[in-house]
């Protein structure tokens, strides 16, 4: 039988928006940072990786207590901090408050993304909704980057934006369920599904975000000291280049399952790589905006897919929170990595070496997204490439491994986010 397509969860959209809002203006918020208060760009891009940090804390430390908490309460926990952090930071003038409000937002933000990521991982089809909530994301960012040239300088519009989008999705929460807490400690005392694979998954995303955020950390002065574009002109190519993301998602979104997980992460991975390696060679606003096109419409794609991979792995959502937390650690190092390396060799050097960086660790992804989408191991599993599974009580099997993780729904089936 073919499952009804579900309604939007468009509670979780907005709060996978939210959360996710942060690491895509990145870029905006370090330059500004570095312009507006008394920092060097290494140590703005410290700022912009304790951020970063603070949001990866909180998926670690959130992991297995949504159920028990509850998805809405922490959700409004998790949206006011941020509109408290970053909207402190964005009024702020002395450096020590914007860390500590940029920080708090951090925590935040992280901890919006881990409701979003457990509640997606409980969705029928993770990919689906994974690839929509970086639609929305990737729309909002765009919006912020067409904008904020336009307000005037200091480090504060950006900030502004990411609490005044958290302040939006609070009346939206309502609709999220609230604690759970003899299920919920039933479900924390159930070992991890799929242990081998998730380590190895959440080994490699640190590596995997890092390359991705040393380059986006670093991306508004390359186009603004190496390609000779102004703030609005750079402005305005991340905006083009998040619009044209928008264009990867939805590809993704309609490629589905057709080709599995293992071609789109492993060649995407390697496409990237090569897209990094352009963009930091970048001489002219030409190469600059094809460069940031190119690879802003691959990253989404990809990114998409490992978040079905998570979340795949465990159909509670712990696999998908602690792979997103890896990969936040990753993103929280990466302003920094990108600051110093470029300082260090120049931006040209800085590409290769994440370039190689990604070839190196597409190799164990792309292992993992190749297991998880193998063939059938358990009688009575149920497996329809390219459409949604429907769940079947199987007497013998316990149901987070009475499917194969193949395809839109997978080991039990869940939704990942991130985001």
């Amino acid at each position: 039988m073919f499952a009804r397509r579900t309604p939007l969860p468009r509670p979780l959209l907005a709060l996978f928006t939210a959360g996710y809002l942060a690491p895509y203006l990145l870029p905006t918020v370090v330059g500004r940072l570095e312009s507006g208060l008394p920092l060097t760009a290494t140590e703005a891009g410290a700022v912009g990786s304790a951020l970063l940090l603070s949001s990866a804390s909180a998926g670690f430390l959130l992991a297995s207590r949504v159920e028990r908490i509850g998805a809405r309460t922490l959700a409004r926990t998790g949206l006011a901090l941020a509109a408290l952090g970053y909207g402190g930071a964005a009024l702020a003038g002395d450096v020590p408050a914007v860390v500590a409000g940029a920080i708090l937002g951090g925590f935040g933000s992280g901890t919006a993304t881990t409701v979003a990521a457990t509640r997606i991982a409980a969705e029928p089809d993770p990919h689906r909704t994974s690839t929509l909530g970086l639609l929305w994301v990737s729309a909002v960012a765009g919006v912020v980057y067409l904008t904020v040239p336009h307000l005037g300088a200091g480090h504060g519009q950006p900030l502004a934006a990411i609490a005044l989008a958290s302040l939006a999705v609070w009346p939206l929460t309502g609709r999220l369920p609230g604690r759970t807490a003899s299920a919920a400690r039933r479900r924390e005392r159930a070992a991890l599904p799929h242990l081998r694979a998730g380590l190895v998954l959440a080994a490699a995303m640190p590596c995997w975000s890092l390359v991705q955020n040393s380059l986006w950390g670093v991306s508004g002065r390359i186009g603004l000291t190496q390609a000779g574009l102004s703030e609005a002109a750079v402005g305005a190519v991340f905006a083009v280049a998040l619009g044209a993301g928008l264009m990867g998602v939805l590809g993704a979104r309609a490629l589905g399952a057709r080709l599995g997980r293992a071609v789109p992460i492993g060649a995407g991975t390697v496409l990237i790589a090569g897209c990094v390696v352009a963009s930091a060679s970048a001489t002219g606003p030409v190469s600059f905006t094809t460069g940031e096109i190119a690879w802003n419409v691959l990253y989404p794609v990809v990114l998409s897919y490992l978040i079905g991979l998570a979340a795949s792995l465990d159909p509670r959502g712990r696999w998908a929170v602690l792979v997103g937390a890896a990969g936040s650690l990753g993103t929280a190092a990466g302003p920094l990595t990108g600051s110093v390396l470029s300082a260090w060799a120049g931006f040209p050097v800085m590409g290769l070496v994440l370039g190689a960086a990604l070839l190196v660790v597409a190799v164990p992804m792309t292992g993992v997204a190749l297991h998880a989408g193998g063939r059938l191991v358990l009688t009575g599993a149920v497996r329809q490439p390219a459409v949604e599974l429907i769940e079947v009580d199987v007497p013998a099997v316990s149901a987070p491994d009475a499917y194969d993780t193949a395809g839109p729904r997978q080991a039990g089936a869940s939704p990942g986010s991130g985001n």
